[in-house]
């Protein structure tokens, strides 16, 4: 079954009961049993819910999966994933990646004794020489936020195969549609299912997919045993978004390059980060693991200062200034004091993060609007 199809049938059939094409919403927080123990597959809403686990099955077809877990966030999505470590374990993540996760890691696991160090994933040979007896994770995201630098995911996972270490893969930025991770020999996939995967702006959810029977289970009974889950109108939104993925995220990745060529034209941008140049330090990467490079764009300006970059956010019409991503409306942000707020200055200015940052989410409007619409903007600094 291809993409196109899988988004729309893989895992859903028809209600048994109604006949109904659209997996009904189960609203229920508790389910009647003949007798203890003998009931249809369903005891307890925070165990289990329909709605919830058709979205769990179309989710792990989507991203060639066995299983599926949805949570409540993509943060507690990672939590979850967090909590499989033991103290003394230790952590390699790449050093660009979105500010929640590095105050994850920093301000509530490290002080159990997890140890996270920060690194360039993109060079194999300083992120080896991190490797210890004791490291028992790498987090990649790739696409990274906000800089859009490019990991090799089979490179990483090749690195420590054999050596009992997960290598989880952050999806979110790329979508089940452009990057498969687990086919690249990523024990986890991670989304925050908030962005592409629901597509509208309108839910909160996260998800993890893998093919590892065991990891399943652990993230199985830490759903169930801590209960960020979400609930069943929220799994519902994300199944519906899921049904235009594929057609969205193209839109979005054709408006993009359009947007980034635009912007490396502009006499006021000093630098366009965007993986689709051929002149990107990991085009080929990009151009190996994706299917196309993705709809986020980032940019510094000529005039390097905040200011600046401040009437160019407050300046735009069909940008929207806000956080997040993935909508099918575009939106424009300031990593530094938005996404990123909660990582030290220095530390995003080791990987580029200026003041001057503006990050873009390109929607699937008309791209001629768009790119006027910038335009107008950068014409006020």
């Amino acid at each position: 079954m291809k993409f196109g199809t899988k988004v729309i049938h893989a895992g859903i059939e028809p209600d048994p009961s109604t006949g109904a094409i659209m997996t009904p919403i189960f609203q229920t927080s508790t389910y009647v049993q003949a007798a203890p123990g003998d009931h249809k597959g369903y005891e307890y809403a925070r165990t289990q819910n329909p709605t919830r686990s058709v979205l769990e099955k179309n989710l792990a077809s989507l991203e060639n999966g066995t299983d599926a877990i949805c949570f409540g966030s993509g943060l507690a999505a990672m939590d979850s994933i967090l909590k499989l470590l033991n103290p003394g374990d230790e952590v390699i993540a790449t050093d660009d990646l979105y500010g929640g996760s590095y105050r994850m890691m920093t301000k509530v696991f490290a002080k159990y004794g997890i140890k996270f160090q920060f690194a360039d994933l993109t060079n194999s040979d300083k992120f080896r020489s991190l490797i210890t007896l004791k490291t028992r994770m790498i987090w990649v995201e790739t696409p990274t936020n906000p800089m859009l630098n490019i990991i090799d995911i089979k490179r990483v996972c090749d690195n420590v195969k054999g050596q009992n270490i997960m290598v989880c893969v952050d999806n979110t930025f790329a979508s089940p549609y452009l990057q498969n991770p687990l086919d690249l020999g990523a024990d986890l996939v991670v989304h925050s299912a908030t962005k592409y995967l629901g597509g509208h702006s309108d839910v909160i959810h996260g998800a993890i997919i893998t093919k590892n029977a065991e990891i399943a289970a652990q993230l199985r009974f830490l759903q169930n045993a801590v209960g960020a889950i979400p609930g069943p109108q929220d799994c519902f939104l994300i199944l519906r978004g899921i049904k235009t993925l594929h057609i969205r995220v193209e839109r979005a990745c054709q408006n993009a390059e359009k947007i980034a060529d635009f912007l490396q034209r502009h006499p006021k941008v000093s630098k366009v980060y965007y993986p689709g140049f051929k002149n990107h330090p990991a085009h080929e990467v990009a151009k190996k693991q994706m299917k196309m490079f993705g709809g986020m764009v980032s940019f510094d300006l000529t005039a390097n200062s905040e200011d600046s970059a401040r009437k160019v956010l407050s300046g735009t019409h069909l940008f929207s200034l806000a956080e997040s991503l993935g909508g099918v409306e575009s939106l424009i942000g300031h990593p530094a004091s938005m996404t990123h707020g909660s990582i030290p200055k220095e530390e995003r200015l080791k990987v580029g993060l200026t003041d001057s940052l503006i990050r873009l989410s390109v929607g699937i409007e008309d791209v001629d609007d768009l790119i006027q619409d910038l335009d107008q903007a950068l014409a006020k600094v």
